[in-house]
């Protein structure tokens, strides 16, 4: 059972990720194909690698975490894209994801 969590906790973590840095990429740096831009891929590989290997359970928010997996250049990157695209969608009424960054 506690895989199963674990998993469906990793696929909600994914499909935020993929929204939040899509709405960056495509807004900072234009349209790509497949949706993002070589670096904007990376960072998305990146922390999806990162959310999936992580040793904490329960997985405490990134910004909340004690360990911080990420290198600072990749911490700085993930902020700046969260940041951003959070403000972008709750301009845009979409307060379900001022629900998930709070809660």
């Amino acid at each position: 059972m506690l895989m199963k969590t674990k998993e469906k906790r990793v696929k909600k973590d994914a499909k935020i990720l993929r929204k939040f840095i899509h709405i960056y990429c495509k807004t900072h740096h234009g349209k790509h194909e497949g949706g993002y831009c070589p670096e904007c891929r990376e960072v998305l590989e990146y922390a999806l690698k990162r959310d999936e290997k992580c040793p904490l359970d329960p997985k405490p928010k990134c910004k909340d975490c004690h360990i911080h997996c990420y290198t600072p250049e990749m911490r700085r990157k993930i902020r700046e894209i969260m940041k951003f695209s959070g403000m972008y969608y709750i301009k845009r009424g979409r307060l379900d994801w001022l629900f998930h960054y709070f809660f």
